[in-house]
């Protein structure tokens, strides 16, 4: 295992294998966060305290088909962004995990990091997802939808960088013919101060009541 201060008090550490990496994930990642704030279409705060507290264990997905296409394409699209956005450095650590002495019960691990020309720090976070129905394409309509947000959210909170960018290739079939749309999201750090501050809140409210094994109430997302 490698390590590296990135800034005081944050350290990235990087793992000799996938396994290894898995093994150190404890606390509440990326794709954790909006389920702590009941925002998760596909696991509830209350699933997410179950399998935090060991009572249950979660899914393995990793054989899922669309798992692997996003594993294989995080590559390749990592280094389109990086063709099609010259002003940016795209860096990238494989098996990374970021933490931060600030918030112990949290970690990130990104899909890629960058720097812009004033020498500033951000996110790349990539996406790749099937539009199956109309509905799933107005989610991505001039904005992220409400997980992937909230798990930008807690990467900004974790890393403390000054921006992030979403990109996301939405896949779709129309008529036995694949159509690609790729969209570009940027989020800069002071616009969304306020929503990290409430994150911050309750996914450390969450954490304690792990610690103190008292089951949440359940929160259902708002029709």
């Amino acid at each position: 295992m490698r390590q590296q201060q990135i800034a005081p008090g944050i350290t990235r550490y990087q793992f000799g294998s996938n396994e290894e990496w898995l093994h150190n994930r404890r606390g509440i990642g990326g794709s954790d966060a909006s389920a702590v704030l009941g925002l998760n279409p596909y696991k509830t705060n209350e699933e997410l305290w179950l399998e935090k507290t060991g009572a249950l264990m979660p899914e393995d997905i990793s054989d899922k088909p669309y798992v692997k296409y996003g594993h294989n394409a995080e590559p390749l699209l990592r280094k389109l962004f990086a063709l099609d956005y010259p002003e940016y450095r795209v860096g990238y650590y494989e098996n990374n995990l970021i933490r931060n002495e600030k918030y112990p019960w949290a970690h990130a691990s990104l899909d890629g990091e960058l720097v812009d020309q004033e020498g500033r720090r951000g996110i790349l976070e990539i996406k790749t997802t099937n539009i199956l129905q109309s509905m799933q394409q107005e989610k991505w309509k001039d904005q992220i939808p409400d997980n992937y947000y909230i798990q930008v959210l807690h990467y900004l909170l974790i890393t403390e960088y000054d921006f992030a960018v979403l990109k996301a290739q939405l896949k779709s079939e129309w008529s036995g013919e694949i159509r690609l749309t790729t969209r570009h999201y940027f989020i800069e750090r002071a616009d969304v101060a306020e929503d990290i501050a409430i994150l911050k809140e309750a996914e450390e409210k969450f954490w304690r009541s792990i610690q103190i094994r008292e089951r949440p109430g359940l929160i259902l997302p708002e029709i």
